[in-house]
């Protein structure tokens, strides 16, 4: 049995509600989905019990993590309890109250960006996105908000690295590009499988989905859920057999593709996002994670 890790960074996987389609959304989210079964009082006793237990940061992410209702109210909890938070948004819009939230400290930002030309992002988004997320961007670094932007690459043509340079001249830090991962509309119909999962699922982390579903990350939702947070602690979920077992089982499937457990991309993403490091590099963070990690689970 894998040895258990203590859950450091916690993805709260909020809704499959978003403005866009992304092709390469992980979770298939879009304008036809939901904020799921987690009430507001569901998901504040998970930022409560993610505090009391030891975790350090959280990553608000979808969907569009702030077109649920109670987001502000979550990410507002959350910081108030002295977690690191990081948003993974679309940047398609945001409200004046979560521009000052970003301000605080402890607040972060990332998003996806796909083409430094408008029609390649859009055909991506399935939507006139571009300019709204470019404009945000610009807006995020004019305000000194820490910001991570992660690029996916789907295409061999993709304008990525012309991407980066836009970004880096705009002032942004952190940029990372990532492959398509195999889930949601990324898989292309294919049945998800443990293959295209980076390793180190569970290692530190974990993700909690709009449905209460606790699993090794973002990727692997439904695929290895390992319990619920409507029916038991979080804690007891995170430390427990089924997620120890779910950790093995992802170890022998990378192993047996000839992988260590590191990534071999290096991304940044979200729901349709990149998720790079885990694309994790560096801090061996899988990034959808946090500004530490280039997994970018937009992916």
């Amino acid at each position: 049995m894998t040895q258990q890790q203590p859950t450091e960074m916690l993805w709260l996987d909020l809704t499959r509600k978003c403005q866009l389609e992304c092709t390469p959304c992980f979770n298939s989210s879009g304008p036809q989905g939901t904020h799921g079964t987690m009430t507001r009082e569901d998901w504040i006793s998970v930022i409560d019990q993610a505090a009391q237990g030891g975790v350090r940061r959280v990553q608000l992410i979808g969907g569009e993590p702030t077109m649920h209702p109670d987001g502000l109210v979550l990410a507002d909890r959350a910081i108030n309890s002295g977690l690191e938070v990081e948003v993974y948004s679309n940047l398609v819009h945001l409200s004046a109250a979560w521009w000052t939230l970003l301000q605080r400290n402890g607040a972060s930002l990332a998003t996806s960006y796909y083409s430094d030309q408008a029609d390649e992002h859009n055909v991506i988004t399935g939507r006139p996105s571009h300019a709204r997320t470019l404009g945000n961007i610009k807006k995020a670094v004019r305000l000194g908000i820490p910001l991570r932007v992660g690029i996916v690459a789907t295409t061999e043509t993709q304008r990525v690295e012309e991407a980066r340079r836009e970004l880096e001249g705009l002032g942004v830090k952190r940029v990372n590009v990532d492959h398509v991962r195999p889930y949601g509309r990324g898989a292309e119909g294919q049945s998800p499988d443990a293959s295209g999962l980076c390793g180190r699922c569970g290692a530190g982390r974990a993700s909690v989905g709009p449905d209460g579903n606790v699993s090794p990350c973002v990727f692997s939702a439904g695929l290895m859920d390992v319990g619920n947070v409507q029916d038991a602690p979080l804690g007891s979920i995170l430390g427990g057999t089924a997620m120890s077992e779910a950790q093995g089982r992802i170890r022998s499937v990378v192993a047996a593709r000839g992988g260590g457990g590191d990534d071999d991309g290096d991304s940044s993403g979200g729901s349709g996002g990149s998720n790079g490091d885990c694309y994790p590099v560096g801090d061996g963070e899988c990034s959808p994670g946090f500004p530490s990690s280039s997994c970018s689970p937009r992916n």
